[in-house]
């Protein structure tokens, strides 16, 4: 009688850091919200929340970029998360790490630029303008040659849309602004990584 034994390890599962810009970011969120919590609001108000102060102050250039780190709750931390892990790490294996690393660095300049310009008064911080940004950028995952996704048309009316009515008429905490530049970064990404397709080389 002939026994046979199988020592391949094809069969056995792993966890794998497939998407390393999106999960290291969020590591980095979830760090900082951490070091919020545990010195009560400092390191938010330092690193991780941008608003209008000195131009000669080193650490207002870093809170430029800073501020899509920082998030004032667990809740928002949360909602935040939840969306960009959801649609992240697709994009993330769709055009590379360092298209979408680009992307987001790019989204949080931008919105916090605009924001120590028009907004002196009020401080922002979370990570809502990189997941409109990602989320219009989805959109044209599936675009083809000649023609506008109707995917495309949905998100704009219902996320823009949504985030021009809220700010026109609608008096809350959200940064209605960053959402929909946020979204315009997203968009106009997409456009041109279409134009340009990516490089299946990339990790």
């Amino acid at each position: 009688m002939a026994y046979t034994t199988n020592n391949s390890t094809s069969g056995k599962k792993r966890i794998s850091f497939n998407s390393p810009v999106i999960l290291g970011f969020t590591l980095l969120c979830l760090a900082a919200y951490l070091l919020n919590v545990l010195t009560h609001g400092y390191t938010n108000r330092l690193f991780f929340m941008v608003y209008h102060s000195s131009l000669l102050h080193p650490l207002t250039y870093v809170r430029m970029l800073g501020h899509v780190l920082g998030h004032a709750s667990w809740s928002h931390f949360m909602g935040n998360i939840t969306l960009l892990l959801v649609v992240g790490p697709l994009l993330e294996e769709k055009y590379g790490s360092t298209d979408i690393l680009i992307v987001m660095i790019s989204t949080a300049l931008i919105t916090g630029i605009v924001h120590y310009i028009f907004f002196p008064h009020s401080s922002l911080l979370g990570a809502s303008g990189i997941v409109f940004a990602l989320i219009l950028l989805s959109s044209f995952a599936s675009i083809k040659e000649g023609s506008i996704p109707l995917t495309f048309i949905l998100v704009a009316v219902l996320y823009l849309g949504g985030q021009i009515y809220d700010g026109l008429f609608v008096r809350d905490n959200v940064a209605n602004l960053t959402h929909i530049i946020g979204g315009i970064v997203g968009a106009g990404f997409g456009y041109m990584l279409y134009k340009t397709p990516p490089d299946r080389s990339q990790v």
